[in-house]
């Protein structure tokens, strides 16, 4: 029988890995050892990012809110208790929104949660 050489397969795996590296800087994208670690590390960060994502919008939405809160007399904790005891139930990056966009919906908002206090 004749010996199946891997040639083929190495090459392929080979260049996906050095098309994933376009673009880094010197030997990290021409050497496969190279590439290949950079690519690694770089999906690590990219994995890593997405989660990251979520924590850095839902920290921008409590700090839009918070802002919108203080503006009306009252702290982000009593305001989002407030609307909880009221039976309001939004998400916070669209309490955020009305609080960029709309001030007088979410001074409306305010006047709800101090009520249901």
């Amino acid at each position: 029988m004749a010996r199946i050489k891997g040639a083929m397969m190495t090459r392929k795996r080979r260049n996906k890995v050095l098309k994933l590296a376009k673009g880094y800087w010197g030997a990290k994208s021409k050497h496969f050892k190279m590439a290949n670690q950079a690519v690694m590390k770089s999906l690590t960060y990219a994995y890593i990012g997405r989660k990251q994502k979520k924590r850095d919008f839902r920290k921008l939405w409590i700090t839009r809110i918070s802002a919108g809160c203080k503006m009306n007399g009252m702290n982000y904790s009593t305001f989002m208790h407030g609307l909880k005891k009221a039976g309001i139930d939004m998400n916070r990056k669209m309490l955020s929104e009305t609080a960029i966009h709309n001030p007088e919906a979410f001074t409306q908002l305010c006047a709800t949660a101090k009520q249901a206090l």
